[in-house]
């Protein structure tokens, strides 16, 4: 999985080594993969998913893959409210919310497709909702709010053309963790429950889906 060496990615592989899966925690910084990895008792694998180079060599290590769950993701910084836009930042949100997602959800796609079994868990969140927007409960921001909204469409348009897979994006919910400065009201661990739940399907189990730990959430 990416973005994995902390917070609501470590806790995601925490959850999934108790389960007795093989695990393989992704992440740009080795020091501290190595050592989330032997604290967890998971396999790391150095992965940066803005970097072709490192997202091919990451595959090619690969021989056997049953679950994707793409995890990285940045804020992009500032707010970035509308009138106020920064196109650097926002660009940087996209690059690893979205098309980093892309990038390794398509260079691990062979090793999904051969497992029979195959699960993609993209960690989205309910501010992407368009819905949510509607309603006023997103927050005006044009670089995370939108990236998520994208990431919710990539969700569901592999879930259509990947039928022999479930596909689906996982709220965690306001999890404190260093992406908003430790904020938030509920814990990494609980955020890692509906990525946990959803990487653990079985194979009748719903696709093309965006979830949260009460259920589905509006697209």
């Amino acid at each position: 999985m990416t973005g994995a060496t902390k917070g609501i990615g470590l806790e995601i592989v925490k959850q999934l080594v108790d389960r007795g899966l093989t695990v393989y925690l992704g992440g740009r910084d080795a020091e501290r993969g190595e050592k989330a990895a032997a604290d967890t008792g998971a396999r790391f694998l150095q992965l940066d998913v803005t970097d072709p180079a490192s997202i091919q060599r990451a595959a090619a290590s690969l021989d056997r893959l049953d679950v994707l769950v793409n995890n990285a993701g940045i804020t992009g910084g500032k707010l970035n409210a509308p009138g106020e836009a920064d196109l650097t930042t926002i660009r940087e949100a996209f690059e690893t919310n979205v098309f980093g997602v892309i990038a390794v959800t398509e260079a691990l796609l062979p090793l999904l497709r051969a497992s029979g079994h195959g699960r993609i868990v993209n960690v989205s969140s309910s501010v992407g909702s368009l819905a949510g927007m509607a309603a006023g409960t997103s927050p005006p921001s044009l670089a995370y709010v939108p990236s998520k909204t994208a990431l919710n469409a990539v969700t569901a348009l592999y879930a259509k053309v990947e039928p022999g897979l479930r596909v689906n994006a996982a709220c965690p919910g306001h999890c404190a963790t260093d992406l908003n400065g430790h904020s938030g009201h509920r814990t990494a661990a609980q955020g890692a429950a509906t990525p946990v739940m959803l990487a653990t399907l079985d194979d009748d189990g719903p696709t093309g889906g965006f979830f949260d730990d009460e259920g589905t959430v509006a697209w």
